[in-house]
């Protein structure tokens, strides 16, 4: 599968919400957790740097929004639309963050909500939980 990784732009911030919405608000609900446009946005702007809309077929089909540091590569948001999930977008993704972490020598970190299936995904790829919270697993797959 061909996927493009284009760095977002102010422009993209519309499909971003409408993506995020699509993507969280049920899993955010199962929770208990209700957060209103404003809070939406909030997150969207968050190290809105190192967003990046994932493309498919010149479609816009999600978000990886990471950040890399010294050992590190941390997905923050990893994120596609419903219509696309379930067709290898997310392990194709992760699996190109993986080999540049390999590359590198570093650790690849996420946080997933409780409620999310995609915690199978990421064990499935070789993550285990390192630690939680109320509403999230910490998750890491170490370069070996």
């Amino acid at each position: 599968m061909n996927l493009e990784l284009i760095k977002a732009k102010e422009e993209d911030k519309d499909f971003l919400f409408n993506l995020r919405k699509s993507t969280m608000v049920t899993h955010l609900e199962k929770m208990g957790i209700h957060l209103s446009d404003q809070e939406h946005i909030s997150r969207i702007n968050l190290h809105f740097e190192a967003s990046h809309i994932i493309i498919k077929s010149s479609v816009r089909v999600g978000l990886l929004k990471c950040l890399e540091t010294k050992g590190v590569i941390e997905i923050l948001q990893l994120q596609v639309l419903p219509e696309f999930q379930g067709i290898g977008i997310g392990k194709q993704i992760i699996n190109q963050i993986l080999k540049r972490a390999q590359s590198t020598h570093k650790k690849v970190t996420l946080k997933v909500l409780k409620e999310n299936p995609a915690q199978h995904l990421y064990k499935r790829i070789g993550f285990h939980i390192t630690g939680e919270d109320q509403y999230e697993f910490y998750m890491e797959k170490k370069n070996v």
